[in-house]
């Protein structure tokens, strides 16, 4: 993988040599963002453009570590790889893998997300074209969003629709893919009706839009913790070996 395990006991809140450990510190900034933009005190405190560049903001942090876990993901045998005189890899085909396609789809997503924030800053809601340019990406990145966390739940579970085992790996999946049912809600809440511009329910979407990044956040913090297991499972391996 792409971490690399130092002698000794690993640090859980400070560990910049483990992709582990930034893919978890930018979806937790990420999360953040979206928890604290969608509220009236912070547009209050703030204006509406700072709270559009902040949805921004947290969609390029979320696409950042998407790129990381995708890149987790297709280098996961990178060490033996790099011994037989292979390379560092950014893509490989390996479509009978469930975390293949979780990390490349949830990638996607979040690429749709970037659209729509980014749009959102300038794209009024009464605008006729707010639909295609704002909505549509949204939904779009909602519904890879809630792809792939159902794909990384079953991963973690096994079956389709079995519980999540009672470790931190099962609580980071389930709490994830809660997160990712909250945001597939505010997408539809917040559709916006084509000829009178208004939307269905800001209240409930500014609403699930908060707690399903909450989730998120939950996910990426309890993913520190599980990182430091997983490195210091290899090192005691290595020194086992």
């Amino acid at each position: 993988m792409l971490s690399r395990v130092r002698p000794g006991h690993e640090r859980m809140l400070w560990a910049p040599h483990r992709a582990s450990w930034w893919i978890s510190v930018l979806f937790a900034i990420g999360s953040l963002c979206f928890v604290v933009a969608p509220w009236r005190i912070y547009l209050d405190a703030v204006g509406g453009r700072a709270v559009g560049a902040t949805f921004f903001v947290g969609s390029i942090f979320f696409t950042s570590a998407a790129l990381l876990q995708w890149l987790e993901s297709v280098n996961t045998d990178y060490e033996s790889h790099e011994a037989s005189g292979g390379s560092f890899r950014a893509f490989v085909w390996r479509p009978r893998g469930i975390d293949w396609w979780s990390s490349g789809i949830q990638l996607i997503g979040t690429l749709f997300f970037n659209i729509t924030t980014f749009r959102g800053m300038t794209v009024t809601v009464d605008s006729g074209s707010y639909n295609h340019l704002v909505w549509q990406p949204d939904a779009l990145g909602s519904t890879c969003f809630l792809i792939s966390g159902y794909l990384a739940y079953v991963e973690v579970t096994g079956r389709l629709l079995d519980r999540p085992p009672r470790t931190v790996e099962g609580s980071i999946v389930g709490i994830n893919l809660l997160g990712c049912i909250f945001f597939g809600i505010s997408a539809i809440t917040g559709f916006v009706l084509p000829k009178t511009g208004i939307e269905v329910n800001v209240a409930l979407t500014n609403t699930t839009t908060s707690i399903g990044a909450v989730c998120f956040l939950i996910g990426a913090l309890l993913l520190l913790p599980e990182g430091v297991k997983g490195a210091d499972q290899a090192d005691e391996a290595e020194a086992t070996a």
